[in-house]
């Protein structure tokens, strides 16, 4: 029904967790913040607190980058040989998949995902993605070069140093390992940043690590806020690179402080406004159930059928408590978010869109809101301009395929884009000529660690997944000799 939550009866579905590690993970061992502050972690289904967390700040990644600059200068994790390295992963992926149950709750109970999804997808990808990195591990290698003098030539592949991560709270498993992984398989140590809003489940992937045996100093998180911890990290002298994901305003910040510190490399994966390209020659239940995953085109030959159908089916989807197996959407992040994609839904209505479904809150308690349509949406909206991250999706028609590309254009992000039609050609010219990073064809949030994942244009650059992420982390180094005997000058 639509507006309705289904508060799955909590007592009898989920029973609180005692939450085991709070404080600051640094050299090894959880440690109390230098200021001692700490921060309440919500739990979004009530708006109530989880558990009080150690608030990282400068000083406080001062410590955690002195441990990785020490393990990395004179540890063993840079020198061990590859395979080393690949079992410590290989061990530390075997213990997640034995923590998957503890594990999906907290990504749950602290991100408001759904407890059957982070069970049967994130935490079993988690793993996956260290395996995939694991066996890269062992196969880190240069070239030999054909040079054009007398002389001989070969490059090295080396960890680039000391890493700083810092990760958003919308699929905080995930890229946790999108970023820790290849970063291990290097050779590099390095200090992650969870977001806020969602520590706990970084922490306790500290503690599995400590237990797969990866040396002390290699991984430390210290869980902050971006202006504090964060700003930190970006401007760090001792940091050699750092990897984001996050806003697109956040990342210029992270790009300038990096560039005014020690002109560190970074990587951004930032917003982005990914359309879904529906043609009138696919199946309109199947493209329903796509759409309710993405952002909206649609061909105007189907636009009336599919915007019923759409509605039907939003109507029925079943928000609420995360941990109810029955449940599709579970609560928003936290009360900020919340409030900001309800403040999108008035600017919608404010601005001239339909609204065809949803568009309130739901609830006393938590931060629920109804699945929301709008139709009758134009480019200058800001629903159509701007990354709302959150349950509302913005329907608009094309003509002809050129409209379509143009359409899907016409915005400052290029993360992703999904295309749904049965015309190879469509399919063809459609994902070759729309700028961004990854095209889904005839499905959606196609995820997979073989596959490079990043932006064009505002949605950032470098990438995570596939070997192009492992060499974010690796720094090339020429080796040149003269040929003995060879006049070589």
């Amino acid at each position: 029904m639509e507006g309705s939550l289904s508060n799955g009866s909590c007592k009898s579905l989920f029973k609180m967790p005692e939450i085991k590690f709070t404080k600051l993970f640094i050299n090894g061992e959880f440690v109390d913040s230098v200021s001692g502050k700490t921060f309440e972690t919500i739990d979004p289904r009530t708006g109530e607190a989880i558990a009080r967390i150690a608030e990282g700040d400068k000083e406080d990644v001062d410590l955690a980058v002195k441990a990785a600059r020490q393990a990395f200068d004179h540890g063993p994790w840079p020198r061990f040989s590859g395979a080393e390295r690949r079992g410590i992963m290989l061990k530390f992926a075997d213990l997640i998949e034995e923590h998957a149950e503890v594990l999906a709750v907290l990504e749950a109970l602290d991100a408001g995902k759904l407890h059957s999804w982070a069970k049967m997808g994130d935490i079993p990808g988690a793993a996956n993605t260290l395996r995939y990195y694991a066996g890269a591990a062992d196969k880190i290698h240069g070239e030999v070069l054909k040079m054009s003098r007398a002389l001989q030539g070969y490059t090295l592949r080396e960890p680039i140093g000391v890493v700083g991560h810092i990760i958003p709270w919308n699929f905080p498993t995930t890229m946790f390992f999108m970023k820790v992984s290849p970063a291990l398989a290097a050779g590099c140590t390095m200090i992650v940043k969870p977001a806020e809003q969602t520590p706990l489940i970084a922490l306790y992937f500290a503690h599995l690590a400590k237990l797969a045996g990866v040396p002390d100093g290699v991984l430390n998180v210290v869980p902050g806020f971006g202006p504090t911890a964060g700003a930190a990290i970006a401007s760090h002298m001792d940091i050699d690179k750092v990897s984001f994901t996050g806003s697109t305003d956040v990342g210029r910040q992270v790009m300038q402080a990096a560039a005014t510190s020690n002109l560190k490399p970074v990587s951004l994966e930032l917003g982005g406004k990914s359309p879904l390209l529906i043609f009138d020659d696919v199946d309109v239940n199947t493209a329903a159930d796509m759409a309710l995953l993405g952002i909206l085109f649609n061909k105007e030959g189907i636009y009336d059928e599919f915007e019923k159908k759409l509605v039907e089916k939003a109507k029925a989807w079943v928000v609420g408590d995360p941990f109810d197996p029955a449940v599709r959407q579970g609560p928003q992040v936290d009360k900020k978010q919340f409030d900001r994609i309800l403040s999108y839904i008035e600017h919608g209505k404010r601005e001239g869109a339909t609204l065809l479904t949803g568009g309130k809150p739901i609830g006393k308690k938590g931060y629920y809101i109804e699945p929301t349509i709008f139709t009758n949406v134009t480019e200058d909206m800001l629903i159509a301009k701007n990354e709302i991250f959150g349950p509302v999706m913005a329907l608009m028609k094309f003509k002809t395929v050129e409209e379509a590309i143009k359409s899907a254009n016409n915005t400052r992000y290029g993360l992703a884009a999904g295309i749904m039609t049965k015309d190879l050609n469509v399919a063809n010219t459609v994902s070759r000529s729309i700028r961004a990073g990854i095209i889904w064809i005839n499905c959606y949030f196609a995820f997979d660690s073989d596959c490079p994942y990043g932006g064009y244009k505002m949605s950032g650059f470098g990438r995570d997944c596939g070997l192009e992420s492992l060499h974010n982390y690796l720094q090339v180094k020429s080796v040149v000799t003269p040929i003995f005997n060879s006049p070589w000058l």
